[in-house]
């Protein structure tokens, strides 16, 4: 099993205590080997190689997926979903139709486990939104780069493992990423203050190829999506506990961290969002566009 963050990180301790209750479940007959850090394969190389069959099961982050589809990209349109309740309902409401496109290459969904709130990490002092324009904007999936054009940026794209050194050497000047990313790229090192805009809660979605599945027993297929399940409500409740952690955890390790976010940097912020939620209607088609309306029609009014 690829994963991709290192192995402290609580996406990474979900997926050895996955691997740990399949194997307890199948008396040892079923055996994944955790492999975190992108050791086995890189992000984008994550997916290709689950549907080729080259490795059995891997993590990815489903946003990055956004150039095969645009179901991939739902949980990151920009102040959407921005709390843990908004983000399962939506979830719930686009699990089926991210299912079904993932069958659609040979893959199969086993869990899913959302990140804390993406929010805004930079070099310098951020005010207004015009104290975004021109900077070098580090980008990770579809969405976050036109996200940056919208903000008159400079998207770059940057493999997470390399954001630290790109800071370093002026490749990037801000990110939008989750306070568990920070922590784990010590971001205090290369950064100096966190927004705390929580603009959006993307997920990591654990995929088993589908042949190699339903070459098991049945009883190890049942074990294997039953620890899933367990792995999926433990991931939710995880990233959730550990948000306001290590917000202040960041605080005390010396980054300006603002979470009365200047009324009109976060209206401007929200404006972006919004027109990126318009774009993806305009090319996600009937059947998408049903999501987002079965999901608003589930919010309090």
């Amino acid at each position: 099993m690829s994963v991709e963050q290192p192995a402290g990180n609580f996406i990474s301790r979900v997926a050895v205590d996955f691997a740990k209750n399949v194997r307890q479940a199948t008396k040892g007959q079923l055996d994944i080997r955790v492999h975190p850090n992108s050791t086995l394969y890189r992000r984008p190389e994550v997916k290709p190689a689950v549907s080729r069959g080259d490795i059995q099961i891997g993590d990815v982050f489903m946003s990055a997926l956004g150039n095969e589809d645009p179901i991939y990209e739902l949980d990151s349109l920009p102040f959407l979903a921005t709390d843990y309740e908004e983000a399962r309902k939506l979830w719930a409401v686009s699990r089926e139709a991210v299912e079904r496109r993932l069958l659609a290459d040979g893959v199969r969904l086993v869990y899913a486990v959302p990140w804390p709130a993406q929010s805004l990490f930079s070099n310098r002092p951020l005010q207004t939104v015009e104290d975004v324009r021109d900077l070098r904007f580090r980008s990770y999936n579809p969405t976050i780069s036109r996200l940056a054009h919208l903000l008159h940026a400079q998207p770059t794209t940057i493999n997470t493992e390399d954001v630290p050194q790109a800071f370093r050497a002026g490749q990037v000047d801000i990110m939008l990423t989750s306070s568990a990313t920070g922590m784990d790229l010590r971001a205090w090192d290369f950064a100096s203050h966190f927004y705390d805009v929580r603009a959006f809660i993307p997920k990591n979605i654990v995929i088993v190829n589908e042949r190699a599945f339903q070459r098991l027993p049945e009883a190890q297929r049942r074990a294997l999506l039953n620890a899933g399940e367990r792995a999926e409500r433990a991931g939710w409740e995880l990233s959730w506990a550990l948000t306001g952690y290590q917000t202040r955890m960041l605080a005390r390790r010396g980054m300006t961290v603002v979470q009365d976010i200047d009324p009109q940097l976060h209206r401007d912020l929200a404006e972006a969002g919004q027109q990126l939620t318009e774009e993806w209607l305009a090319r996600a088609g009937e059947e998408y566009a049903q999501i987002i309306d079965a999901y608003l029609d589930g919010l309090p009014r």
